[in-house]
């Protein structure tokens, strides 16, 4: 579904997309190989799970960061990015999310509170968040210029959250958290500002969901739109 919602959006753009699948593992094993991303016009990290390869992602977000390479990040490829902005912007030394480290000294990825007790019985089925949640973005980000409005729903399907203690800290550092729950707590969209970098989103819900080759999804749009235009 991500691949197809690339293609959606790229048709849209007059464009005809060239894929390439990286395993960012070789990016743990030799890292001179990131070198490679500047390569392409834009980088996409969806969702997954687990350790593997994640440092290997960290590293490769970090360097699109860094190179000012348009960045999109799905569920997991969101989470992550906060982990390397948290690392290498915010200094919380270590910081990383429990699903890998449990021990971590800066969980900035955790599981909600709530969703811990339900865990703590053995309700492991009730720790998700599924299905559709409504957003509110905030005025003149990135998102809501890709989305044209300010409330949005989005399909979503995963365990862990920005950590609402971190939220703070990252913002003070730069991060801009430019979709939320409608009462704040949940961080839907994490993206840095234009003056920072030409295109850096990560969402927490998976818009592939949504996209279909009549109605590209926006933020696949806003990506696209952004990985055509030269880079300075």
């Amino acid at each position: 579904s991500v691949i197809e919602s690339l293609k959606h959006a790229a048709f849209a753009n007059h464009r005809k997309p060239e894929l390439t699948w990286i395993d960012s593992t070789e990016y743990e094993k030799d890292p001179k190989k990131l070198r490679e991303l500047s390569d392409f016009d834009g980088v996409l990290i969806p969702g997954g799970f687990g350790a593997r390869g994640v440092e290997g992602k960290i590293a490769a977000i970090e360097y699109c960061r860094k190179k000012k390479i348009p960045y999109f990040g799905i569920c997991y490829g969101m989470q992550l990015a906060v982990i390397e902005y948290a690392r290498h912007i915010a200094r919380l030394r270590g910081a990383n999310t429990v699903e890998v480290d449990a021990k971590t000294t800066h969980p900035v990825i955790d599981i909600l509170p709530e969703q811990k007790k339900l865990i703590a019985q053995g309700n492991y089925g009730g720790t998700m968040r599924l299905g559709e949640y409504r957003a509110v973005l905030k005025k003149g980000t990135l998102a809501e210029a890709a989305y044209g409005t300010r409330k949005i729903v989005e399909r979503h399907r995963h365990r862990y959250e920005v950590n609402p203690e971190y939220v703070d800290r990252l913002k003070e550092a730069g991060m801009v958290f430019s979709g939320t729950s409608p009462d704040g707590v949940l961080m839907e969209i994490a993206e840095l500002s234009k003056r920072e970098h030409p295109f850096f989103v990560g969402v927490q819900f998976h818009p592939e969901f949504q996209s279909s080759i009549l109605s590209p999804h926006p933020v696949f749009n806003a990506f696209i739109k952004a990985a055509i235009r030269p880079r300075r």
